[in-house]
This record gives C-alpha cells, structure tokens and sequence, in this order.
C-alpha cells in the first residue's frame, strides 16, 4: 500500500494514497480500534445535507466564493447519495462530542472537491479547506446533533410509521376476519370468560395504533435543529440568520418540517428530544413483545398445546426432530425488543449525563437510536408479511377449549349467585 503525507495542527501523518479522508480522521482510525460499530448510510446522508446546506448559506452571506461552494455541494450530492461511504471508516467508540467524525466528512468532502476543481490528493496547496470552507460557521458541537435528529427524523417518517401502519392494517384486518369466533379468554395463562378472536385481535391492533400516536408525539422535538449554534451555542462565527437558513433548507431537500431550535443551549447540551423518541420506541418494543409473545402462545402445540390458531409454516424449524416448524418470526420479534430496551437503557444513560455546554456520549446516542428505529422497521415488516397475514383460526381446537372450560359457568352469577 501506498501513502501520502497529511497535515494537521499535530504535525505529519501518514494516510493511504487511495483515501479521500485526512490527517484527523487516519488519527482517529489509529487511536480508537474499539469494536467494529460505524455510523449507517441514514447518518452519513444526514451529514452530507448539513453540509450542503452550509455551503448554501455560507456563499449566500459572502463567506465562500461560488467556485467552492459548487464543488462542496457537487461532493456533497454525492456523499448524499452514497458514492462515497467507504471513506466514512470511523468506529463509534471514539471522542464523546464526534469531532473526528465531523472532521471526517470535512476532510472527504474537501478532496471530493478538490479532485473536482482539477487537484490531487497527494497536492500540497489544494484550495477548499475542510475547516476554513466546508466547515465554515460549523461546530462539530451543533453539526453532530442536527445529523442525528435528521437521520432519525426521516428514518421514523419514510419507513417506521410507514411499517407500522400496514402492520396496524393487518392486525385490523384480522380482528375484523376472526370477528365472529368465540373462544375461550384467558388471565393469568389460566381459563377465563370467553371473548371472540377478533375482540383478541383488536387489542393488538390498538397497541400499535397508540404506538404510531406516541411516535408522531415525540418525532417533533427531533424537528428542533441545534445548527447555528456552533461551539457552545452561542453562534459564534456564524453570520446572522445563518441557523434559521440552514434549517429552511434542510426542511426543502427533506420535506419534513424541520426548524431552528429555540434555545442552542438546550440543543447542545442535552439531547432530550433523542430520549423521548427512545422512549416512545420502547413502547413500541413492549407492545410488540406482548403481541408477538400472545401469537406464539396461542399458536403452541400444535397437538400438545393451546393450538388455537394456525402460523404460517415458514422453514423446518429443527436439525433433529422431523416435521417441527417453529414460532421463528415471534422469536425474531422478541429478541428486537429485549435490543430496543438495551439501547433505550444506553440512551437514557447517555442523555442523562452531558456536562455544561456538551453532551459528550453522541456517537453511541447516534448508534443505538438509528439502530432501534432500524431493527424496528425491518422486524415490524417482517412480522407482517411472514407471521401476521397467514395467521387462521384452528376451529376445531378453538371450540374443544371453549366447551370444556368451567368458567362459562360465569354466566349464571347474576342470577343463581356466586356461591352456588
């Protein structure tokens, strides 16, 4: 492998010739070998529109000239689309405030731009600076935590709420279908007075329909951008209005309703709105585990136990036994949610402990909320189209268990007494 030389305010480091990243971030992939977790493409896309934007704004308010500012934003389309991620190599065990990560896309950015504008990457005296340019009136301090609300933003709008609702749908769908069906109910795992299947079914349908409320709630603190506040959220070495046209901006290529945050103090030195978004993802995740753990229960057996309803019969479910299919997509269900409550833990912890003017636990903030909002999406589609829409009634199990259960005997207290 070959290397060139690169500069930062620490000296010479040595960088592979064929990467578009600098001197801070070959330092940061030097001194953090910590686990293999990087950030996802929703969050590079999500720092390619700051960017972008900051470029806009900055030419707009004489801070750049137009011939830089056009190569940035060419770069940055490109990083937007996902040309270039490889060269976002950066583990998530690294600085609290994610400055390496910042510095990384300045740096890609910058020689994205530069070979544009006709330089190489080995050139000594190229003419877009990842600071003096593409970082222009930027802190990692207030860029890192707009990359988060809008990566987790877009991710819960275009494809969680979206997986919710057909799921929602579905689950709807089915109370209406197994409406007519009288069963046996069941509390504490023991016989109980009957309801119909459907009436079962509408109880799971609701859970994901206050769901889909609680996230709708709390994905609009995530629209209050930190942008423009710079270091300490003051705004220092930005231009006036720097922070609400950075925001409109954004709110345009997004197409969802973001704005300036009120209060940059707030914005930079918590991360509040992360936490309650967390929290609604929790819910969510408790939801589904009871769902998904009732499903698997009343689809047991299926000759030795409740059996009531048929799953839809995906893959062999043993290495051993012949014949034996298995709960898989419940089980894939469950094992999401305990993840989604582990990072929900990690996440409180996190927004709980930032110092002063920073909240330095930002990286793992970005990881496990993008990650949540991911396995969320993925399962919640899975669920669906594997489990939810294939489920049918066992009617024969169905009415065995309903006739033979001593608690339709219930009925008759009103008039006979519970004594007797």
């Amino acid at each position: 492998m070959s290397f060139r030389n690169e500069t930062d305010s620490m000296g010479i480091i040595k960088v592979p010739s064929d990467k578009y990243w600098g001197a801070q971030t070959q330092r940061s992939i030097e001194n953090f070998k910590i686990g293999g977790e990087t950030f996802p493409r929703e969050f590079i896309k999500s720092y390619g529109i700051i960017k972008y934007v900051a470029a806009e704004v900055n030419a707009k308010n004489n801070l750049i000239n137009l011939k830089i500012k056009d190569a940035i934003q060419s770069a940055c389309l490109e990083v937007i689309d996902g040309k270039w991620d490889e060269q976002f190599p950066l583990v998530v065990w690294q600085t609290g405030s994610g400055t390496q990560t910042n510095m990384n896309f300045n740096e890609v950015i910058a020689n994205i731009a530069n070979v544009k504008l006709g330089f190489k990457l080995n050139e000594d005296k190229k003419i877009v600076h990842p600071n003096d340019h593409v970082n222009r009136s930027q802190s990692t301090n207030d860029t890192f935590p707009t990359a988060i609300n809008i990566a987790a933003a877009i991710e819960i709008n275009t494809s969680l709420l979206p997986a919710l609702e057909k799921l929602k749908s579905s689950l709807k769908d089915k109370s209406i279908e197994f409406d007519k069906i009288i069963k046996i109910g069941r509390t504490h795992l023991m016989d109980a007075t009957p309801l119909t299947l459907g009436q079962e079914f509408s109880g799971y349908y609701e859970q994901i329909n206050n769901s889909i409320i609680s996230l709708q709630n709390t994905t609009k603190f995530l629209f209050e951008l930190a942008m423009g506040g710079t270091a300490v959220g003051t705004g220092l070495n930005a231009p006036d209005g720097f922070a609400s046209e950075c925001a409109k901006l954004i709110a345009k290529q997004t197409k969802i309703p973001f704005k300036t945050s009120k209060n940059k103090f707030e914005s930079l030195g918590s991360h509040d709105s992360v936490v309650e978004v967390s929290g609604s993802l929790r819910g969510l995740a408790v939801s589904l585990n009871k769902i998904a753990n009732d499903i698997r229960w009343l689809g047991s057996g299926p000759r030795a136990g409740i059996s009531e309803i048929k799953l839809p019969s995906n893959e062999p479910g043993s290495s051993i036994m012949p014949g034996k299919v298995n709960p898989t997509q419940c089980e894939a269900v469950t094992m999401v949610c305990a993840q989604i409550i582990g990072n929900d833990a990690t996440l409180g912890f996190s927004g709980a402990s930032g110092n002063f003017e920073l909240n330095v636990y930002r990286p793992v903030i970005a990881y496990n909320i993008l990650q949540s909002i991911r396995l969320l999406k993925d399962v919640c589609i899975s669920f669906n189209n594997n489990c939810i829409v294939g489920i049918e009634p066992n009617l024969d199990k169905i009415n065995d268990n309903l006739n033979k259960s001593l608690m339709l005997v219930t009925a008759l207290t009103p008039h006979i007494g519970y004594d007797k």
